[in-house]
């Protein structure tokens, strides 16, 4: 079934034309990812989707009655007071017609004998209106989600919203986006500032769901396990694109090959029938010539795949190569507060690691850098910084940035002694140009702040950089020539994130806040990951067979107890026919959980590599739990099965 169709849709702001002919379909159970440049249009998209907006040309359809949610940007909630009622707007009305069907409750309990046939139809349509609106399930949804992004559901029902970091916020936003009853959900960068396990649930939540999703993001890893469609904004349109995100790179660049090659072709084609008819146009020949000569002028040129804007042109160079020692930590306690968030840590970083630093939010990264790097003073321990080593700290909210201060400034402040054209070079490189770098630091978005921020940094000549979540706000080709950069970069780099993709292309060494402490894995990003889904992965065996073994155990006491009291009669074996047929149904899931439970620990789950074993490891765990939520609620009938045939058999007393 079509949701939502686009036909040559175009919108322009006076004579600035954003982009033109764009035609795709989204249909029921779809998961389009939405990528682009920034200033491609992307937002401007999901503003057509849900209808604030307006095209300037074209046609935007959508199913009748079509339910979309959109997280404002503002983060309006109302008149929501705590995080469970913000999380929970989606479902405003229903809540307004629960609070009137208890009113209405209590009036007809007190009414008496006095109640008309009237006011119980009335009721009975309230109700019957609660259940389909799904009265009976939106609380547990609500929880779910809520539990999923971090809260605790039972203390968000009395959390003062008033009280959220700007964070938890977005992250109560999300909530409020993902529970609501709508049709198609509508994400705009939504793994923004949250970690990388949020990140993990987030993405089997919509994927295990079944809801038509449309997100626009810059996490790769993300889009790659999530999207089986690709939408990607460039050159002022759009162009559809079925399958992952990787798919989508690999068809986006056979297609610009095709184009370039099949111009190409028309260009010698041209060429030659262009001799013809200069060698020709005066002889024996001159009718072939001309006739050509008239083709040629009716024929279409083919023009080569236009080229985008290039990315930011990111280069670290050292102004000092420094020793190989570059940081030395020695029993490191670190605190904030009353907290402690790093306890007894030792450790020694070397010219040329990529360390990732990972872990729930909260847990303290950004703590720990601003320890490490001789800002914030350690509860006990040491750190010490090697010998001519000079680091540089890109900040997560780009405090870093002077404020006020035009874009020309800041690189002048930076490097007093260059000239006007060596500054606007400088900036030209991360795609500021013209009256663009006349602009105030407060005025520039998200992903500008991050622009300047790596401008600024890249001037330092420094040779360890740490850098906290410095893909929040950029495009993805901003990301990859970060990437590049990172890659070709010779001095040692500390860096939290939660984009995957670039953790598992970079990394050589995992620093992770887990199990309450901070361990040092000495091995890649993607080895770490196998490590952990490994261990995840027995632990929950480990734990499913002291369950088997619990549940075995009963079964033989209730069957022993049984057996005891066993009296024959017609009420009797009615009763053991129940039990026997719902011990059948458990043998049936005992069956079905021992399977998952053996594809779960078997050796060979966790030989996939680039993360295959952990998205098994993950779908095999969703089937267990619904396996065993069935088998319980089997369990459930058997034991009452049996407490009703030992009653019968039970001696009157």
């Amino acid at each position: 079934m079509t949701l939502l169709t686009f036909s040559s849709v175009s919108v322009a702001f006076g004579a600035d034309r954003l982009f033109s002919d764009v035609s795709f379909n989204v249909a029921q159970g779809e998961r389009w990812g939405i990528v682009g440049r920034n200033g491609t249009g992307k937002t401007t998209l999901l503003r057509l989707v849900m209808g604030t907006l307006e095209p300037t040309g074209g046609t935007v359809t959508r199913r009748t009655g079509l339910r979309t949610t959109l997280l404002d940007q503002l983060r309006d909630f109302g008149d929501a007071r705590t995080v469970w009622e913000a999380a929970a707007g989606g479902y405003r009305d229903l809540m307004e017609l629960e609070r009137s069907m208890a009113r209405e409750s209590e009036r007809l309990g007190e009414m008496g004998n006095r109640v008309t046939e009237a006011d119980l139809a009335r009721f009975d349509r309230a109700q019957e209106r609660f259940q389909h609106q799904g009265g009976y399930t939106y609380q547990a949804r609500v929880d779910a989600v809520l539990q999923g992004l971090g809260f605790d559901a039972e203390e968000a029902r009395e959390r003062p919203l008033a009280r959220l970091s700007g964070g938890e916020r977005g992250r109560v936003g999300l909530a409020a986006q993902i529970a609501a009853p709508a049709d198609l959900v509508l994400l705009d960068e939504p793994t923004n500032h949250l970690d990388l396990d949020t990140i993990e649930w987030l993405k089997r939540y919509l994927a295990e769901s079944g809801r038509t999703v449309m997100v626009i993001s810059h996490d790769r890893a993300f889009l790659d396990d999530l999207a089986d469609h690709i939408l990607h904004l460039a050159q002022g349109s759009a162009t559809p694109y079925r399958g992952s995100y990787s798919s989508f790179v690999l068809q986006r660049d056979e297609a610009l090959l095709t184009m370039e090659r099949k111009a190409a072709e028309q260009r010698r084609e041209i060429a030659r029938q262009e001799e013809f008819i200069r060698r020709n146009i005066a002889g024996q020949k001159t009718a072939q010539a001309q006739a050509r000569r008239k083709r040629l002028a009716r024929l279409p040129r083919l023009s080569p795949p236009a080229e985008e804007d290039d990315p930011m042109a990111v280069r670290f160079e050292l102004s000092a190569r420094g020793g190989d020692q570059v940081l030395v930590a020695e029993d490191l306690h670190v605190a904030a507060g009353d907290q402690l968030l790093v306890r007894g840590f030792s450790t020694l970083a070397r010219r040329g690691d990529v360390i990732a630093v990972v872990g729930p939010n909260g847990a303290g990264k950004t703590t720990l850098l601003a320890t490490l790097l001789g800002e914030h003073t350690p509860a006990a321990g040491t750190v010490r910084i090697g010998v001519g080593i000079t680091p540089a700290w890109y900040r997560q909210d780009h405090a870093h940035l002077p404020a006020g201060r035009t874009l020309y400034d800041c690189v002048a402040d930076a490097r007093p002694t260059w000239s006007r054209g060596q500054i606007q070079g400088h900036l030209g490189r991360f795609n500021f140009s013209g009256d663009e770098v006349r602009r105030s630091t407060d005025s520039l978005s998200g992903g500008e702040r991050a622009r300047v921020a790596l401008a600024l940094i890249t001037l330092q000549g420094s040779n360890l950089l740490a850098l906290d979540e410095p893909t929040n706000h950029l495009d993805v080709e901003s990301i990859e020539a970060l990437e590049d950069a990172l890659e070709s970069y010779p001095g040692t780099v500390l860096l939290v994130s939660h984009d995957r993709a670039l953790l598992r292309e970079l990394t050589t060494r995992v620093w992770a806040f887990r199990d309450g402490r901070l361990q040092d894995f000495p091995g890649p990003f993607v080895d770490w990951e196998q490590k952990v889904a490994q261990e995840e992965g027995e632990r929950e065996a480990a734990a499913l067979q002291a369950e088997r073994e619990s549940r075995d155990a009963g079964k033989a006491r209730a069957r022993k107890a049984a057996d005891l009291k066993r009296r024959e009669g017609a009420p009797a074996r009615a009763a053991k026919r129940e039990v026997v047929d719902a011990e059948r149904e458990v043998h049936a899931w005992e069956a079905k959980v021992a399977e998952v439970e053996a594809a779960l620990t078997h050796p060979g789950l966790w030989e996939a590599t680039n993360g295959e074993g952990a998205r098994e490891a993950a779908r095999l765990g969703a089937a267990l739990k619904e396996a065993r939520d069935v088998l319980e609620a089997a369990m459930d009938r058997w034991t009452r099965a049996m407490e009703a045939l030992e009653k019968l058999e039970a001696p009157d007393v």
